[in-house]
């Protein structure tokens, strides 16, 4: 018997992919397919697959032309697969020409002719073609811009910045840089929003109005009236309204949540999420509380929820701008467990995540935000775990990737709950309405 096996996403599945496990059935006696995971496609940097790992595996069962289906999940699984099911022939499409020559010592190689004009990605171009603007300044900026070339479907092509020195970064890019808002809503489909955070009520209302999707940097808004208006808008209207906070979209986060979950710690009884950094500042500059709070709290209500029982918040202010805080602590009472965020422009301290339970403890090392690493810890030190997990674009491609798809979809498709939006939204207000305890005035 004669054992062939080939690897593939299979996303989206059409009639090239028919073809190629046609030819690949050809070759031998059994056919084994090997259907690639999500994470260990984003390990390769394909980052736009729309179908789940289940779906895509009935799609192949579906064809049957697959004896035996397995799923790919790391590097160097290939020679591993060989190896075990005793293959003869390893083959895939003609597009990887030499790049699986080193397969030759375990099997024979095949390149088989894909069927031309049929791919995947050109099915996903064809469904989204979405001309994005980008509005606001700063590094992050940028970073959307170089993370949406990595994104089927998205472009951007225009930018409306205050910043004259910032519109260098792009000189060698095919951008238009627009004199104003308006101008830009009238050419693009969805925008990005990273403008100062008194600005985004208006700015999203005002991009809501005029039929734009919107993807704007948290806080979304600056209280809960605000929020609850601007989502009613979107709903309305048939059109996406997404918090951005580019951490929730890490593959290491998510695994993180997941593990919390599932009880690999026991109960969780506290969570300290600490996010600082040192900043010049200057008018127009983001307090603490809007920079760093929205990705502090993101872990506690996600894991713990947002009805906690109290909350008390601590601020170290500037006396001539009662609503700048250099440094502010809040301490969250649930009815069985606590919490705190430390966030701070002008503090430093060690930005780490520990999140305690009854079992162990998970510890993430700073800066937890963009983690690749965590470690799940215990009081038998041999039971103690490490988790590694890549982290291409601090999360920012794969946020553009559920931006893009729910637009797609027509429906909600992103990592952060509408509820825990509005729950930053109030921790927001409260800080704005003084529901603070003044350390001292600077």
């Amino acid at each position: 018997m004669i054992k062939v096996i080939t690897y593939g996403t299979y996303d989206l599945f059409h009639y090239g992919h028919q073809r190629l496990l046609e030819r690949a059935k050809a070759l031998g006696d059994y056919l084994i397919v090997g259907v690639t995971t999500d994470d260990f496609d984003k390990k390769r940097g394909k980052i736009n697959v729309q179908q789940s790992l289940m779906e895509r595996i009935e799609s192949v069962r579906a064809t049957g032309l697959a004896d035996e289906i397995i799923v790919e999940e790391y590097e160097g699984q290939k020679i591993d697969d060989i190896k075990r099911f005793g293959v003869d022939i390893f083959t895939v499409g003609s597009d990887w020409v030499g790049h699986f020559d080193y397969l030759n010592e375990y099997c024979d190689v095949v390149y088989l002719p894909r069927t031309e004009g049929v791919s995947s990605s050109n099915i996903r171009s064809k469904k989204r073609n979405i001309n994005l603007g980008l509005v606001g300044e700063g590094n992050v900026l940028k970073k959307f811009h170089d993370e949406s070339k990595l994104v089927n479907g998205i472009k951007v092509n225009t930018i409306l910045t205050d910043n004259d020195s910032e519109k260098e970064c792009y000189k060698n890019e095919n951008l238009i840089f627009s004199k104003d808002y308006d101008e830009l809503l009238k050419i693009v489909d969805a925008v990005f929003i990273i403008s100062h955070p008194s600005k985004h009520y208006s700015q999203i209302k005002k991009a809501l109005k005029q039929g734009k999707h919107v993807l704007c940097e948290s806080p979304v808004a600056l209280n809960e009236k605000e929020f609850d208006e601007l989502q009613k808008l979107a709903m309305e209207n048939n059109l996406i309204l997404m918090d951005s906070i580019k951490t929730a979209y890490s593959t290491a986060y998510n695994r993180l949540l997941l593990l919390m979950k599932g009880g690999n710690i026991g109960n969780i009884y506290s969570i300290d999420a600490t996010c600082t950094s040192l900043r010049d500042f200057d008018d127009n500059s983001w307090n603490s509380i809007s920079s760093w709070a929205p990705t502090a709290l993101l872990p506690i209500f996600q894991i713990l929820g947002i009805d906690y029982k109290n909350k008390t918040i601590n601020s170290l202010t500037l006396d001539e701008k009662p609503n700048f805080d250099l440094f502010t602590k809040i301490d969250f009472q649930y009815d069985n467990a606590v919490a705190s965020i430390k966030v701070a422009n002008s503090v430093k301290s060690e930005g780490e995540l520990i999140i305690s339970g009854t079992e162990g403890y998970a510890y993430v090392p700073a800066p937890w935000w963009k983690t690749d690493y965590f470690e799940l810890r215990y009081e038998n030190l041999e039971d103690n775990r490490k988790y590694f997990y890549q982290l291409d674009g601090e999360g920012i491609r794969y946020e553009l990737v559920a931006f893009a798809k729910s637009i797609e979809l027509g429906k909600y498709n992103g990592y952060i709950d509408y509820n825990i939006s509005k729950a930053i939204c109030k921790i927001i207000e409260d800080f704005e309405n003084k529901d603070v305890n003044f350390i001292k005035r600077y």
